[in-house]
C-alpha cells in the first residue's frame, strides 16, 4: 500500500466550484480503480485542501495518472490550483489499535 497527500491550495472564490469537482473525481476513482482503496478531502480553513489517498502500489498509482477521468479532471479543475504540493509515501509498517475484549 502507498500514500499520496496533495496539499493544495486553490484561487479566491474558487473552492466551492473545485469541491464539486474533486468530489466527484474521488467517488470515480474509488469506483473504477481496483487498486484505489482510499480517496479523503480534508479541509484546513478557508482555501487549503488535503487529499489523502491510499494506492495498493506504485503502478496502481501509476494507472490512476494515465487514467481518462484523471487526465479529465486535471484538465478542467488545474486552472482552479494556485498550488500543489504532492508527497507519495511508502509502507513500512502498520499498527492496529488494540481494543478491549
Amino acid at each position: 500500500m502507498i500514500a499520496v497527500c496533495v496539499t493544495l491550495t486553490v484561487h479566491a472564490g474558487r473552492r466551492a466550484a473545485f469541491l464539486d469537482l474533486l468530489r466527484a473525481h474521488g467517488s470515480r476513482c474509488l469506483a473504477l480503480e481496483p487498486g484505489c482503496a482510499r480517496f479523503d478531502i480534508c479541509s484546513g480553513g478557508g482555501d487549503t485542501l488535503f487529499i489523502y489517498e491510499l494506492y495498493a502500489d506504485h503502478a496502481a498509482y501509476r494507472a490512476h495518472l494515465g487514467s481518462a477521468h484523471f487526465i479529465a479532471f486535471d484538465a478542467e479543475a488545474g486552472p482552479m490550483v494556485a498550488r500543489k504540493d504532492v508527497a507519495v509515501w511508502d509502507q513500512v509498517d502498520v499498527r492496529m489499535p488494540q481494543t478491549d475484549n
